[in-house]
């Protein structure tokens, strides 16, 4: 049985979910999310702004897309009320970022700056030239930019260097290496 496709969501004031054929719909403060369900193996009841969601039968394959389906309504309710933020920091020489517009402009060693376009429902914000935040209401695109930055330097356990994520105000932990000592 899953736990988490069991418990129900509350639906906060001024959000509105509606399920037309395959397509839900959640229109909140912060925008509007849209994305295919399975309704052929589940049900979605909405009563007093509380959503429950039903598997119709008790198979593997329904048991995981159960869970799978509350946690991604979850997300999107959240993602309209309060949104979501990634946020990363460069620690190396020469390493920066700033806004141009509303793109997003790294220097990460390269031989040029590589820029990020601006996308629908991304925002960037650069508190200094070390520290990238990363927020918008789908969760799945907030975290894939974040990645997508990421991915241009990753972390490295010999200098020390590359771009982290930021937890909490910290940025992640990189056990450091030692190199190769000279042979004497």
């Amino acid at each position: 049985m899953s736990r988490i496709g069991k418990k129900p969501i509350e639906i906060p004031a001024g959000v509105v979910v509606t399920l037309e054929g395959d397509i839900m719909t959640v229109v909140g403060p912060k925008g509007t999310l849209q994305r295919p369900f399975f309704t052929q193996q589940l049900t979605f009841h909405i009563d007093n702004q509380i959503l429950t969601i039903e598997r119709k039968q008790d198979t593997k394959k329904h048991k995981s897309l159960h869970g799978l389906m509350r946690t991604l309504v979850a997300n999107m309710i959240t993602g309209v009320t309060t949104g979501f933020t990634k946020s990363l920091f460069m620690k190396g020489v020469g390493y920066k970022a700033e806004l141009k517009g509303k793109d997003l402009v790294v220097s990460v060693g390269f031989s040029h700056p590589v820029v990020f376009p601006f996308q629908e429902g991304i925002e960037f914000q650069v508190k200094d030239l070390t520290t990238i935040h990363i927020s918008g209401c789908n969760n799945e695109l907030v975290g894939q930019m974040a990645s997508t930055i990421r991915k241009l330097r990753e972390p490295e356990p010999y200098k020390g260097k590359g771009i982290f994520y930021l937890v909490n105000g910290v940025p992640e932990y990189v056990a450091r290496k030692e190199g190769k000592r000279a042979s004497a």
